[in-house]
């Protein structure tokens, strides 16, 4: 972004300026990078979400330094009539994953006889009726665009409100605008993604893109990251209590974003255990029904949206590599995007399935030896690696802090590479090698850490703890008489 200059003697030195500043700022990006990732990790003699997360806990729940999940809550006779505010409700196939989890919450809290009303827009930005479903009430309330149309959320929200007032407001990200949060006396927010994280994904990205540093300039994303970081760090004090849903993204609220430590709390998201469930014969309809051949030495999958930041250019690559070594490697893919027409290039070892309805996705994962999951964003949770591993399977992912500090923290249950082709490739050779025996091995004991962490029921229970906790300081306290003392 060099000044215009009127004659051709300047040009050169334009130039010059062009270069010399999209250096600077490249460097400037990369340094403050670094400097906030290992501030983030900096840890003191006993760091904030650290420690043993085994021992028994007791006291005020604002104080706890692990994932609210952890803890067995009992159950409660008192009910809440809460406020919901999500970007999108699913609708059809292909929703997602913030869209899975609000469905998810929602509708566990309603069934424990909660009054859950949310205001949102559906994922696939038709018209629709609102759901009138027991204790559950979503309103779309759409923009001429799809987006949620605050004005008309709030006409709707007032209306409700003045039936009876509600006990809690919850936005997911900011559904809710920080301008609209800040005057309101209850609410609470879960970050799905916060900027921090996205600059990783876009300094990823450009390694990815440019791994030799011939690009004369970053990407305009990454050149953007920095000041919307800044931005994001100076809002998010207008939103009371935070909810994280990785233990890493809460370190960084604390040590990065300056949120007071008793505001900050993680609660992992969860899937719906009844759904997700190991079933290697309805595993084997899935592989059948799609014309996967018999004689495949090991079935690799992948789900989510076909793009870029999902980590496809990455998975392209290695999966080209592994397999010319490794011809009876076979490779699923679960979903829709650009990437579509690439992965179709690779020829019969592979094949690309479309957007599945939720409810076939737990037919796919049974039909694996492995889950492969290749974002290039370090942020949040991805629901695949959850519901992989609660329908049995072992897993290969990125060694991002989110999620080898929160979903894959022991070796047994997968592998991990670093955002590069050259270690995808190990990683992915390393699983073709132990064979179908040790992955299914690996498998099991993945369902049994996920099952006592990750479903939703365990979500839910914690998410009304929180929201009862905030209306109530006597729920607070841990264990109450009704709760299970670990």
């Amino acid at each position: 972004m060099g000044l215009k200059h009127q004659t051709c003697k300047s040009s050169s030195s334009s130039n010059f300026i062009r270069i010399r500043f999209s250096t600077i700022l490249t460097l400037i990006l990369l340094f403050t990078s670094l400097f906030l990732f290992l501030t983030s990790l900096k840890s003191t003699q006993e760091p904030f979400f650290g420690g043993d997360e085994n021992t028994k806990f007791n006291g005020d729940l604002r104080d706890a330094k692990f994932p609210w999940n952890k803890l067995c809550f009992g159950p409660t006779f008192e009910k809440l009539k809460l406020a919901v505010f999500s970007k999108t409700w699913p609708v059809g196939a292909d929703p997602g994953g913030m869209e899975r989890h609000a469905s998810t919450l929602y509708q566990a809290l309603a069934a424990k006889g909660h009054e859950v009303h949310v205001f949102t827009v559906p994922s696939d930005k038709r018209p629709h009726w609102d759901i009138h479903e027991g204790n559950l009430h979503v309103y779309f309330a759409a923009n001429d665009h799809g987006k949620v149309d605050c004005s008309l959320a709030f006409e709707i929200f007032n209306k409700v409100n003045s039936d009876g007032s509600f006990d809690y407001v919850h936005t997911e990200s900011v559904a809710l605008p920080y301008w609209r949060a800040k005057r309101m006396p209850n609410v609470a927010v879960t970050w799905h993604g916060i900027s921090y994280e996205t600059m990783h994904s876009k300094l990823l990205q450009q390694l990815l893109t440019d791994p030799n540093g011939d690009m004369l300039e970053p990407m305009p994303e990454l050149q953007e990251a920095l000041p919307k970081l800044i931005e994001e760090i100076r809002f998010f004090k207008n939103y009371k209590q935070h909810i994280c849903i990785s233990k890493s993204a809460g370190e960084v609220l604390v040590n990065i974003y300056q949120i007071p430590q008793i505001n900050v709390h993680v609660i992992l998201n969860g899937v719906d255990e009844t759904e997700f469930l190991p079933d290697p014969e309805a595993g084997a309809r899935f592989r059948e029904r799609h014309g996967i051949p018999a004689n495949v030495s090991l079935v690799m999958g992948v789900a989510g949206r076909l793009v870029k930041d999902k980590g496809h250019p990455l998975l392209y690559r290695a999966f080209s590599s592994i397999v010319k070594s490794y011809p009876g490697v076979f490779l699923l893919v679960a979903g829709s995007g650009p990437w579509r027409r690439r992965y179709a290039e690779l020829g019969t070892n592979v094949k690309v399935l479309g957007a599945l309805e939720p409810l076939e996705l737990s037919n796919f994962y049974n039909a694996l030896d492995v889950f492969v999951n290749p974002t290039l964003r370090p942020q949040g949770l991805d629901l695949t690696l959850i519901e992989a591993m609660q329908s049995g399977k072992t897993v290969l992912t990125p060694n991002y802090p989110s999620i080898v500090g929160t979903v894959l923290v022991d070796e047994e249950f997968g592998y991990t590479f670093s955002p590069n082709v050259e270690s995808f490739v190990e990683a992915l050779e390393l699983a073709i090698k132990d064979g179908p025996n040790v992955l299914k091995r690996k498998g099991v004991a993945c369902k049994n850490y996920v099952h006592s962490v990750f479903t939703a029921t365990k979500m839910a229970s914690a998410y009304e703890r929180f929201f009862l906790c905030m209306k109530n300081p006597k729920y607070c306290q841990y264990p109450l008489s009704t709760d299970s003392y670990i």
